[in-house]
């Protein structure tokens, strides 16, 4: 008798968890009775520590004292000091202990690297910072590269470049006298293929897209070195300074087109990206210039020009609201952040409350598969900023052009584009 009742409560025992809702049996990585674990990779120290520190800052902010479904919502943040195989170790112990989404993750060819392991393990990425190869076409054509895991903040640099380049047409400046310089990597690749696109749209445009193609293969089976005096573009070597031979490319590409570089874009670090104003201020380049937001990095690329004492005008494309704005969504990350509050954390803070809202939306428990529902099923108002995962991997389609003069933005006018 004692031994049946033992089996019986064995039985009911193994039961519970099933008439529970599976909650021990079933449970989704990183998701427990009581919190929703999220990990993220980040270079906090090093060159790059001005994207992860700020974007760190801004999805904690975001995220503190947030409750979903009765859970608390925990951010662990590992160092990947912006190398891809250090990505990799650090991510793998992450997976292992649980996390529910991979958030605000910051560096293009780390990404890269860590997508498929992510995708391999059924995670989600979420608001990826400087994912440019990672994005899907703009929204005027097909969707079918969607990737199912991928859910960014980001519009991307296809269309931070083809604003940029619009607006220098509407300006007066001609596709051939458009040029850009640009890391030698994933990010720069990303670059060139946004201005092959935003001139394939242009009259007069035949000469500078004949490289293109070129170019973009290239790229794409490496860093290459000898990619330069190919077109429009001058490109310099991940991690060094070297300037001269992109620089010298653009003057070839002068020379070769007998159309002066009116309008230079700047895919770079802040750093590479000022001293390249300096050197082309040296050279006495009479050269517009233009940075992606990456570029800018919030302030930093001001800062390097003032350190510089270079006083030009940059037009910078901006893919947040403005920082002195009105929106409700500018508001919260204001009294979060205080007088902290730049460029880049508002877009940490814009991507950490992306994930609340759409952790909020889902229908049915927390789960990975419903979690990626709900962002997909409709376009949704984030404090007056619209996400739109409907129609590709991109949620945002917001860029605003600014004028950095000196040591403050300023809004963007047609005069900005002439010397």
């Amino acid at each position: 008798m004692a031994y049946k009742l033992f089996v019986i409560v064995l039985l009911i025992g193994g039961l519970i968890p099933f008439l529970g809702g599976g909650s021990v049996l079933a449970a989704e990585p990183g998701v427990t009775e009581t919190t929703i674990r999220v990990g993220a990779t980040m270079p906090l120290g090093g060159d790059s520590e001005i994207y992860g520190l700020n974007m760190k800052k801004g999805i904690e902010a975001a995220l503190a004292n947030q409750i979903v479904q009765g859970r608390k919502v925990e951010l662990e943040v590992v160092n990947n000091f912006d190398e891809h195989i250090t990505t990799i170790e650090v991510v793998k112990p992450l997976i292992d202990k649980g996390i529910f989404v991979m958030l605000g993750h910051v560096g293009t060819l780390t990404s890269l690297k860590l997508i498929p392991l992510l995708a391999g393990n059924e995670i989600p990425a979420v608001g990826f910072y400087m994912a440019g190869p990672l994005e899907t076409k703009t929204e005027d054509e097909d969707t079918s590269d969607i990737d199912p895991y991928i859910l960014n903040f980001r519009p991307g640099h296809i269309r931070e470049v083809t604003a940029i380049v619009a607006a220098a047409t509407d300006a007066g400046i001609k596709a051939p006298q458009i040029c850009m310089f640009a890391q030698n990597d994933a990010d720069g690749l990303a670059g060139v293929d946004g201005l092959k696109s935003a001139l394939a749209k242009l009259p007069n445009a035949q000469k500078p897209l004949q490289s293109f193609d070129k170019i973009i293969e290239m790229m794409w089976g490496g860093i290459n070195p000898a990619l330069n005096n190919m077109g429009p573009v001058g490109l310099y070597l991940r991690g060094t300074t070297l300037l001269r031979e992109g620089h010298q490319s653009l003057k070839n590409w002068e020379k070769n087109s007998g159309e002066p570089c009116r309008l230079v874009i700047l895919v770079a670090t802040p750093k590479v990206a000022a001293d390249f104003i300096a050197y082309a201020s040296y050279k006495n380049e009479n050269w517009i210039f233009s940075a992606i937001s990456a570029t800018a990095a919030g302030d930093a690329l001001k800062n390097r020009l003032l350190e510089n004492n270079i006083q030009t005008k940059v037009i910078v494309s901006q893919i947040v609201p403005v920082l002195d704005g009105n929106l409700p969504i500018v508001t919260d990350a204001r009294n979060a952040l205080g007088s902290e509050l730049n460029l880049v954390n508002l877009e940490g803070f814009i991507v950490g409350r992306m994930f609340l809202n759409i952790l909020r939306s889902m229908n049915g428990p927390v789960t990975r598969a419903n979690f990626l529902k709900a962002a997909r099923r409709q376009s949704f108002d984030l404090g007056g900023l619209k996400i739109d995962f409907t129609k590709g991997n991109q949620g945002s389609s917001l860029v605003l052009l600014r004028t950095l003069n000196v040591d403050k933005y300023a809004a963007f006018s047609a005069e900005d584009m002439k010397r």
